[in-house]
């Protein structure tokens, strides 16, 4: 079957207001959509895996902060720091760090053992992932779930639309043709071979799971 080429198309929730109504649903779709793909899951299994286990962790593009809470929970003898535009949400429990800004100007500064994100990098261009790349080789560990860009999660997008918003029946199938097949995100991040030890799997409902770590 013919392969879906990468396209970036801008998502309707990132240029909405927090506050937004429209917002707050879709931010409620994707709290469904991570229980149904079992990411964040995924991700703290992974971290609790690694051995010795990761002291800080960095999310990128933490947005309210749920993954970093599982994390913090799962493992509560490792610093959390959660990066991202917006401003540190207000529920936020003070024992999660917090840096707003544009993460890739924030990330030299930080030093930590892990870099984790959810549905983040396929926001990014071929150059920008490059560029983000070079950022993250200080961490021990990367750990990121993103769409697989695929026929069949394009195809159940579809099918959830009539239990979705209206913005995430946009945002879906655009996060869909934006993101990767197996084998691209370690050539986009620039991820030596010698260097790295990288792991991928697939799920067919539509989740493309990559680690990496440095040997």
């Amino acid at each position: 079957m013919r392969e879906l080429n990468r396209v970036i198309i801008p998502e309707i929730l990132d240029s909405l207001n927090p506050a937004d109504p429209r917002a707050i649903r879709s931010r409620r779709d994707l709290r469904w959509i991570d229980l149904c793909l079992g990411n964040s899951r995924w991700i703290v299994r992974q971290l609790k895996k690694q051995t010795p286990c990761p002291a800080r962790i960095i999310e990128i593009g933490a947005g309210e902060g749920m993954l970093c809470r599982k994390i913090r929970t799962s493992l509560p003898n490792s610093t959390v720091t959660g990066l991202d535009l917006i401003q540190r949400p207000a529920s936020l429990p003070g024992s999660i760090q917090w840096s707003s800004g544009d993460f890739f100007q924030t990330l030299p500064n930080i030093n930590a053992d892990a870099c984790i994100g959810s549905l983040i990098l396929h926001h990014f261009s071929d150059e920008a992932l490059r560029d983000l790349g070079a950022r993250l080789q200080s961490f021990r560990s990367l750990t990121f779930c993103e769409p697989l860009r695929s026929r069949l999660p394009l195809f159940l997008s579809k099918l959830s639309c009539p239990f979705l918003s209206e913005v995430t029946h946009h945002d879906m199938p655009a996060s869909i043709r934006a993101g990767f097949l197996p084998g691209e995100l370690p050539a986009l991040l620039g991820l030596d071979a010698e260097r790295w030890s990288v792991r991928e799997s697939s799920h067919w409902r539509g989740a493309l799971r990559f680690t990496a770590s440095q040997r």
